[in-house]
């Protein structure tokens, strides 16, 4: 028995193979963290967009929406420190701002600085003065749809524009009453269509009807009503990208939001200065006095913080979710009409 196995063992040796060796790791580049020998000028690329951006320009629309009366027309004016809620340059100052009676979109070069913006300003009609009310957000929610189709069309034509007009709602403030009480329910289903499909900025207008103690509990107790109904309002909790955007925008969220607002044409001489005011058998209320009304702190962050991040969210969160819905709903592309088959034969 002995020297058979002893060949089941030599034929076994045979057998087994060498174990394969590990293929070689390269190895990290050593110089990868290692300071630069000369200049490069990789610090210019700021400065090339800088460049870039200023010549073509900048986009922002925004809309404004709310009952009849509550001054939506005037705060517009006043937070771009000019006529931009009507067209008609034979209308000033003086003059009261006639009532807004259908969906209109109103465009305007602003420069400041050498930067220039078009700004569009959407002026709605007030809603909730009929006797029925039912699905009053359906203009309003289809104007906005109607401006991601317009962009979805030229997205998907083979011979696309270099630069796509962008007229899609980058920011909706939202006014509300100041009753002092709470949301009407009204208010409540309007904002929760919309905070679907646009940045919803809540602002209690006309503020200085309020005393400051009133102003404050009617701002905690509209923050709670909307987080109770499930309302989601710009800037949203989800699409914080990084702890400090989370720290900054959570204060904003639990202390400014809803901002309580006074808007006004009118200059008046406040201490030798000019200020845009509204005046009261017992004083001035001055607009940009953060004392008086928090228009200040709207205007820093729609404007001086937030205006490029409104835009990226309405890009990236608001188009897209109604895109790949559109996309999906028609199999992959929107439905051919006879003016884009024109397009698509002569561009054959």
């Amino acid at each position: 028995a002995g020297p058979v196995e002893n060949k089941n063992e030599a034929a076994m040796s045979e057998v087994v193979t060498e174990p394969r060796q590990k293929p070689v790791v390269p190895m990290k580049p050593m110089g990868i963290n290692a300071s630069l020998l000369g200049y490069i000028g990789i610090d210019t690329i700021i400065e090339q967009m800088r460049k870039k951006t200023m010549k073509t320009g900048f986009d922002f629309n925004i809309m404004v929406v709310g009952q009849s009366g509550l001054g939506k027309s005037t705060l517009v004016n006043t937070l771009f420190k000019s006529q931009v809620s009507r067209k008609s340059s034979g209308w000033n100052r003086e003059e009261k701002i006639p009532k807004t009676v259908e969906i209109k979109a109103i465009g305007h070069v602003i420069e400041e600085g050498g930067v220039k913006m078009k700004l569009t300003v959407i002026d709605t009609p007030g809603f909730g003065d009929q006797i029925n009310n039912e699905n009053c957000w359906e203009p309003i929610e289809k104007y906005i749809n109607e401006q991601y189709e317009k962009f979805l069309k030229e997205e998907v034509n083979i011979a696309r524009k270099k630069r796509i007009p962008d007229t899609r709602v980058h920011c909706c403030l939202y006014f509300i009453s100041p009753t002092g009480h709470s949301l009407r329910p009204l208010d409540l289903e309007f904002m929760k269509h919309l905070s679907k499909v646009v940045n919803i900025i809540p602002v209690i207008a006309k503020a200085d009807t309020m005393t400051l103690e009133e102003k404050t509990e009617f701002k905690q107790r509209v923050r709670k009503e909307l987080e109770v109904n499930g309302i989601e309002f710009y800037p949203q909790k989800e699409f914080d990208e990084d702890l400090e955007d989370k720290t900054e925008n959570d204060k904003i969220r639990q202390e400014s939001m809803p901002f309580a607002v006074v808007g006004s044409d009118k200059e008046y001489q406040v201490n030798g200065k000019r200020v845009l005011g509204r005046k009261t058998p017992w004083g001035i209320i001055e607009v940009e006095n953060l004392t008086h009304c928090e228009f200040a702190l709207l205007r820093d962050f729609v404007i001086r913080t937030h205006l490029q991040d409104l835009k990226e969210v309405t890009h990236n969160i608001h188009y897209e979710t109604y895109r790949a819905k559109r996309l999906n709903d028609n199999g992959g592309l929107p439905p051919m009409t006879v003016e884009t088959e024109e397009n698509h034969e002569s561009n054959l």
